[in-house]
């Protein structure tokens, strides 16, 4: 099967990649190689006639009319999107510009293609829109997020998440579009981007430098594998019924502070000179509308398609506390580029230190 695969070069992304490169499928990678598209070696994986990387940005409508002209997909997982919610509070307008009025515009050319598509191959034909669990908003103690939860954004990110999810779903209703979404839990695993909690941790313990905690730390999220999300979403894009949502997450359930106190015994192991490391913690002022807890229900995923995470939460932060270690080079050429562990997130302009 050949599939689209936008954002195919970020850290989710190149997961998903590498899981559909691995089954055999032919692989289209379209990416704007923004900062955090860091596009990792696909090594043997990768040969000149199962991958393609396409160099576009989703908002150029001639540009994805020419990537789907020529390679002609007979699917498309779309994940290309700005993510970061402390980078959504400075600077929203690229958060709208690409998750909006991009995603739009790769619906629009993609149902265009799909029309011309006869038989089987339109019949075959799917779109996957990979969102998050964060359009929910915020829980109290108790409860979990189901796919009919209302949606309650927060953030700018997550408000332009909300929208294309709901572009996504009017497409499917008005035009009969063949659509997937689902909404995952927090991501984590080797190759994310230093500036989201786990890898900004992990990197600062191993500079020695203070891990800065917002608020008390009580913030809750649900934690997913990286490959484990992978999985899921090929499983979905494969298997799931055209027009539903689908939950996905981990199972582990986590406060802020005790994921920062999990990295730090993870590094008194390695470095047990420099431990204990937990006296690097440092609380910070808390982000304006920050969500307190996320938590998945994702029985739908399980039950109809038999998808289970293999990663336990203890299992994923020890593999991924690891692969930061062994790979200094990849992490150290961004730390002393395009983000070098400043605070975001204040609302006072990017790259503002107020």
């Amino acid at each position: 099967m050949k599939i689209l695969v936008t954002g195919g070069a970020g850290f989710i992304g190149t997961s998903v990649v590498r899981r559909l490169l691995a089954d055999g499928d032919e692989v289209v990678n379209l990416d704007k190689l923004t900062y955090a598209g860091s596009n990792p070696p696909l090594g043997e994986l990768e040969n000149p006639y199962n991958y393609c990387l396409e160099v576009v940005d989703i908002a150029d409508w001639a540009e994805v009319e020419r990537v789907f002209a020529t390679h002609r997909p007979e699917a498309v997982i779309h994940l290309a999107a700005e993510s970061h919610v402390d980078r959504s509070i400075d600077s929203p307008d690229a958060f709208i510009q690409t998750n909006i009025v991009g995603t739009y515009t790769l619906l629009e050319v993609a149902r265009a293609y799909w029309r011309e598509l006869e038989g089987e191959e339109k019949d075959r034909f799917r779109f996957h829109h990979v969102s998050t669990d964060e359009v929910f908003g915020s829980l109290g103690e108790d409860g979990q997020f189901t796919e009919t939860t209302p949606y309650q954004p927060s953030s700018p990110y997550s408000a332009s998440k909300a929208s294309s999810d709901h572009l996504v779903r009017a497409w499917y209703k008005t035009y009969g579009f063949p659509t997937l979404v689902t909404n995952c839990s927090n991501n984590y695993g080797p190759w994310q981007f230093p500036e989201k909690l786990i890898p900004l941790m992990i990197l600062n313990a191993l500079q020695g430098k203070p891990l800065p905690v917002y608020g008390t730390g009580a913030n809750v999220r649900d934690w997913l594998y990286v490959t484990d999300h992978a999985a899921a979403l090929v499983t979905v894009l494969r298997h799931g019924r055209l027009g539903e949502t689908y939950n996905i997450g981990g199972g582990a359930e986590r406060s802020n502070l005790e994921i920062v106190r999990a990295i730090c015994a993870l590094m008194d192991q390695h470095d047990p000179g420099n431990a204990p490391h937990d006296q690097l913690i440092t609380f910070v002022q808390d982000r304006p509308g920050h969500d307190l807890r996320y938590a998945i229900d994702d029985r739908k995923l399980r039950d109809e398609l038999g998808w289970r995470p293999e990663e336990t939460f203890d299992s994923g932060l020890r593999k991924t506390v690891a692969w930061y270690i062994e790979n200094f080079e990849w992490w150290q050429a961004i730390r002393s580029g395009v983000y070098q562990g400043e605070r975001l997130g204040r609302g006072l302009g990017q790259g503002d230190a107020g």
